[in-house]
C-alpha cells in the first residue's frame, strides 16, 4: 500500500498548553512540490478534526486525497509553483502522536493518560515541522475549519512566520451552538459501555469498541456539516425501498436520508480513533483567540500580523457561520493585512469547501496567483 508520509520529530519533552509533556513524540506529515533555494514558496495546510496530511496524490501515494481537485499541477494550490506541506494534526491517528499512540514511559497506550490537547500544540507542532524543513516565512498558511482556528494559534505564537493567510470556514472561537454539538458528540462516545473508560480495542479488530457511539457522533457531525437546503435538494422525504427498510427492528430505517447517515456513519467508524476523536473535539471548543485579546475577540485578531489574506465562508454553514468569517476578516484587516472576503452561497453548508471547489478554486487559485 502507497504512503507518501513523512515523519517530524518533535522536541522532547514536548510542552502542552495546559500542562503535561510528550516524550519521542511526532507528527506527520506530506510534500508536494519542490522548496525552491530562497525557500520562500512554501504553503503550509492546516487540516479539519479527521483527514490526513494525504491531501492530494502524489508519484508516492497515487490515491485521491481528501482536497485532490484543490490542490495539484496547475490547480488552484499550484504544486508546480508551490511547495506544499499538509500535516496530520499532533493528536490525530492518521501517523501522528495521539492517545493510540505508545507511551514510552509506560509501554504500553497512552489512552487517557495523554495530556490534554490544544489547537495551539497543534499548531507549535506543524510550526515544527516547518522549521525542520528549513522554512523561516511561509509565502502562505491556508487552515480549513478546525485547522483555521489552529492556523489563527500559529500566526499568533510565531509572529513574522506567515506572509499571507487563507481561512477557510473557520472561526476565531466556538460559538454555543458548535459546543453543544460536539459535546453531545463526546457524550455518545463516552456512554457507549464499549468505550469502556478509553479501555477499548484500540486496533479496532476486536468486540470491545464503540461502535454506536462513534456512529452516533459522525452521524451528528455529518448532519451539522451540510445544511437544511442540502438534505431537502437531496433527499426530500423519498422512502427506502420495502426491502431496504428494517422491517424486524422497532422504529428502525425508513428514508433514505437515515440510510444515508448509516452509510456514512458505517464507513468513519473503525477508520478513526475515539479518544483521539474526543481530544481533538474538545481542544476545538477550547479555543478562543480572545485569550490573546485581554478578553476580546477583535483585539486578538489584531495581534496577526500578516501581509494579505483571504477569508472565505458560506452563508448556509451553521457550524462556523457567515458572521465568524466577517469577524475575522475584521480583525485581520483591522492589523493591518490586505484582506480579500469571500462569501459564498454554497447549499452545501460547511463542508461546501469539500464539495464545491469550483468556487473555492476560483478564490483560492486567485489570491495565490496574485504576487
Amino acid at each position: 500500500m502507497a504512503d507518501a508520509r513523512r515523519y517530524c520529530k518533535l522536541p522532547s519533552p514536548f510542552a502542552m498548553k495546559r500542562g503535561g509533556v510528550l516524550h519521542d513524540a511526532r507528527v506527520a506529515y506530506e510534500t508536494w512540490g519542490t522548496l525552491n533555494s530562497a525557500c520562500d514558496n512554501a504553503v503550509l495546510v492546516l487540516t479539519g478534526l479527521s483527514p490526513s496530511a494525504h491531501m492530494t496524490s502524489s508519484a508516492e501515494d497515487p490515491a485521491a486525497g481528501w482536497w485532490e481537485d484543490m490542490a495539484g499541477p496547475g490547480k488552484a494550490i499550484d504544486t508546480d509553483r508551490w511547495f506544499v506541506i499538509c500535516v496530520n494534526s499532533l493528536g490525530s491517528d492518521k501517523g501522528s502522536t495521539c492517545p493510540a499512540s505508545i507511551n514510552p514511559s509506560t509501554g504500553e497506550a497512552y489512552r487517557l493518560d495523554f495530556p490534554e490537547l490544544s489547537l495551539e500544540d497543534v499548531a507549535n507542532a506543524a510550526h515544527e515541522v516547518v522549521r525542520t524543513l528549513g522554512i523561516e516565512r511561509l509565502a502562505c498558511l491556508v487552515g480549513c475549519s478546525m485547522g483555521g482556528m489552529a492556523a489563527l494559534a500559529y500566526m499568533l505564537l510565531h509572529p513574522g512566520a506567515v506572509r499571507a493567510h487563507v481561512s477557510v470556514d473557520t472561526a476565531p472561537q466556538a460559538q454555543p451552538f458548535a459546543i453543544a454539538i460536539r459535546s453531545l458528540q463526546r457524550e455518545a462516545i463516552r456512554l457507549d459501555p464499549n468505550w469502556a473508560n478509553g479501555g477499548y480495542d484500540i486496533h479496532g479488530d476486536g468486540e470491545r469498541y464503540p461502535d454506536m457511539g462513534m456512529s452516533i457522533a459522525r452521524k451528528l457531525g455529518v448532519i451539522t456539516y451540510r445544511s437544511a437546503m442540502e438534505w431537502n435538494g437531496r433527499f426530500a422525504r423519498i422512502r427506502l425501498d420495502a426491502e431496504q427498510r428494517e422491517e424486524q427492528q422497532p422504529f428502525g430505517f425508513e428514508f433514505q436520508v437515515e440510510s444515508y447517515l448509516e452509510g456514512h456513519a458505517r464507513r468513519f467508524v473503525r477508520s478513526f480513533d475515539p479518544n483521539s476523536y474526543l481530544y481533538l473535539s474538545r481542544a476545538s471548543d477550547w479555543f478562543d483567540i480572545a485569550e490573546y485579546g485581554d478578553g476580546n475577540v477583535m483585539e486578538g485578531l489584531r495581534r496577526i500580523h500578516v501581509e494579505r489574506a483571504l477569508v472565505i465562508g458560506v452563508s448556509t454553514d451553521i457550524l462556523f457561520p457567515l458572521e465568524q468569517q466577517e469577524q475575522i476578516a475584521e480583525g485581520l484587516a483591522a492589523a493591518g493585512a490586505a484582506v480579500d472576503f469571500v462569501a459564498l452561497d454554497s447549499p452545501q453548508g460547511h463542508d461546501a469547501f469539500l464539495v464545491d471547489i469550483e468556487n473555492y478554486s476560483r478564490a483560492i487559485g486567485g489570491f495565490l496567483a496574485k504576487p
